[in-house]
């Protein structure tokens, strides 16, 4: 970036953002390792040259890559956490932040398709894969924090292992990247509203069930 924080501008209709959409696209189709800068350069119609004006390497490429993927979902969490930055709010129930999160996820997936596709296929081959490994961890730990506490407050059938919870429903949202092409039937709204029918309603308890326990 300029020292005044706006994107760099090379040729025109090429700024960093413009450069990174192409080459999230080329790792998506030939994969990172296998797409060199001169494969980047090619697909741009640039020299390697205009691009390390921008990145100084592939690394760096892909390291922002998986941040804007990263950067959003902690982003979904962070609201969850903090509702009444959002909305004002109250802090809702632990089930209502579960399910701002799994909504959450499913629009960041729908609106950064490539990126997140790119952050699932990570295998950790380089440092800047690791790194992006442990931030997705560190993320599924703090969802199953959450279904724990929705469960231990009633709100989530507890007969279920909280990993083996939150491993299926991320399952679930991040299957959406092998199907899911933009412009189609369902928009995001709708994705997430078929997510949480299909996945957290059979998790909820029972009212009947709720009422029972809080009785003795």
């Amino acid at each position: 970036m300029s020292e005044n924080g706006s994107l760099r501008r090379g040729r025109p209709g090429y700024d960093q953002q413009g450069i990174l959409d192409v080459a999230v696209a080329a790792f998506n189709q030939y994969g990172y390792d296998a797409t060199s800068m001169g494969v980047l350069a090619d697909r741009l119609g640039l020299s390697k040259s205009a691009i390390y004006h921008h990145f100084a390497s592939k690394d760096e490429i892909l390291d922002r890559a998986l941040d804007t993927a990263l950067g959003a979902l902690e982003g979904v969490l962070e609201e969850a956490a903090h509702p009444e930055l959002v909305d004002g709010a109250a802090p809702r129930r632990a089930a209502d932040r579960l399910d701002h999160v799994l909504r959450g996820a499913v629009h960041v997936l729908v609106e950064k398709l490539p990126y997140v596709t790119l952050l699932l296929r990570v295998r950790g081959n380089t440092e800047v894969e690791r790194r992006a490994l442990a931030r997705r961890r560190a993320f599924d730990k703090r969802v199953t924090a959450l279904v724990s506490e929705a469960q231990a407050e009633g709100s989530l059938r507890s007969d279920i292992d909280v990993r083996v919870v939150e491993r299926l429903l991320f399952g679930m949202i991040n299957s959406i990247v092998e199907w899911y092409r933009p412009g189609g039937a369902e928009d995001a709204d709708r994705l997430a509203d078929d997510v949480i029918a299909i996945a957290l309603d059979g998790l909820r308890m029972p009212t009947s069930n709720r009422v029972q326990e809080l009785l003795g």
